[in-house]
């Protein structure tokens, strides 16, 4: 992760330290004190050189990358956010300031950047120990004068991004609230749309059991999100192939139905819709885009179909030109894993981000996940959602 791009983190750890070096430091402290708060700076280069060594996106031990990134949202991210508004404060006093006054310009942004530093300690920490902890059932409706009488209240339970590699040892109980929760809601059909693992299959080891309690009617089906396909651990393409097989297989042994390129019908009497499957159809340089939605439904037609996809930026670019389903449900973004007052950064891309979207009488559901690589989550509450399908 670090090692993508190293040199982002060395600038966001040393700017702040050169800005308030030369505007205050040098000015005020003896050289031994300057070099006292260089201190933490030169830790976090050491921390990013040691992690930039490291071939995974992620280490066998995850929790050497998560401690770098609470140190950086504890110290570096507060002097960054400091300084942008110090640097900010001083240009508005120049502008501003009276040429004929004799009294200096006073910068506001050093008060402002004083009180913006407890709020980011706040965030970091809530997100780190409390959000991510965090678990929302939330209920939606889903109308269509396509779907078959049958199948009018028909309930499913879509959860999203487990990424069950973060659950590891003792914080196997979120994940254990997250199958009961989905469970106790007695879903006609439980969905799953991607990235179940971390980086590999040994993720999934401590989890398969936990995983395979969980039970509808007319059963478990999933897709394969980039996380499942073994593209983030340095291996050969025949050892990733290996990785991405017995990911495959442990989801079945899990009594999952995985769909990969490829669809299941769903009776009630004689009447029936299509559960469909597509594999993970990203931009094809920094996500898998493997899907083929012409072997995805086959020959189905007129039917009420529901598509499974992990990336939603797929939607436009294959399922709505396809024009046959109806309703597709997507994953991949967690919105960010960050939400102030309901907006999440993520959104100023334009994309489809997180809940509903409609074009074409066609409806895609973004879910913002349950879990995620970072444990981190604030705001951008994990969540399952229970869809209730309805006839118009």
């Amino acid at each position: 992760m670090i090692a993508r791009a190293p040199y982002l983190f060395f600038l966001l750890i040393l700017l702040p330290d050169l800005y308030l070096d030369q505007h205050y430091w040098r000015h005020r402290f003896p050289t031994w004190r300057r070099l006292l708060y260089w201190v933490p700076s030169a830790v976090m280069v050491a921390y990013t050189i040691h992690l930039m060594n490291e071939k995974n996106f992620i280490p066998d031990n995850p929790n050497v990358v998560y401690i770098y990134l609470l140190l950086l949202g504890l110290i570096v991210i507060p002097k960054a956010v400091y300084v942008l508004c110090s640097i900010t404060g001083l240009t508005l006093s120049k502008i501003f300031h009276k040429k004929s006054s004799t009294r200096p310009a006073k910068n506001y942004g050093n008060l402002v950047g004083l009180l913006a530093v407890p709020i980011v300690w706040y965030i970091v920490l809530y997100g780190s120990f409390i959000g991510f902890q965090k678990l929302e059932v939330n209920h939606h409706t889903y109308a269509s004068p396509d779907l078959p009488q049958a199948f009018d209240g028909y309930r499913i339970v879509i959860f999203s991004d487990a990424h069950v590699g973060s659950y590891a040892g003792d914080k196997q109980w979120i994940l254990q609230k997250a199958i009961d929760s989905i469970n106790a809601q007695r879903p006609d059909m439980i969905v799953f749309t991607g990235d179940l693992q971390n980086t590999q299959p040994s993720d999934l080891y401590q989890h398969r059991d936990l995983l395979a309690q969980l039970k509808a009617k007319d059963g478990v089906y999933s897709v394969l999100g980039n996380h499942d396909y073994a593209q983030y651990v340095a291996l050969d393409q025949a050892g990733k192939v290996a990785n991405c097989r017995e990911t495959i297989s442990l989801q079945r042994q899990m009594g999952w139905t995985l769909l990969r390129n490829e669809h299941h019908i769903i009776e009630r009497g004689k009447q029936h819709i299509v559960i469909a499957g597509m594999e993970n159809d990203g931009d094809g340089k920094h996500f898998p885009q493997k899907g083929n939605i012409g072997k995805t439904l086959g020959k189905s037609k007129d039917d009420f179909i529901i598509m499974l996809e992990h990336d939603p930026s797929s939607w436009r670019r294959k399922i709505i030109p396809d024009g046959r389903a109806q309703l597709t449900l997507s994953g991949h973004t967690h919105n960010a894993q960050f939400s102030i007052f309901g907006w999440s950064p993520i959104s100023m891309t334009g994309k489809e981000t997180n809940g509903w979207y409609e074009e074409d009488g066609q409806s895609l559901f973004v879910t913002a996940g349950v879990g995620g690589l970072i444990p981190f989550r604030f705001g951008a509450t994990g969540e399952i959602v229970v869809l209730t399908l309805r006839r118009k």
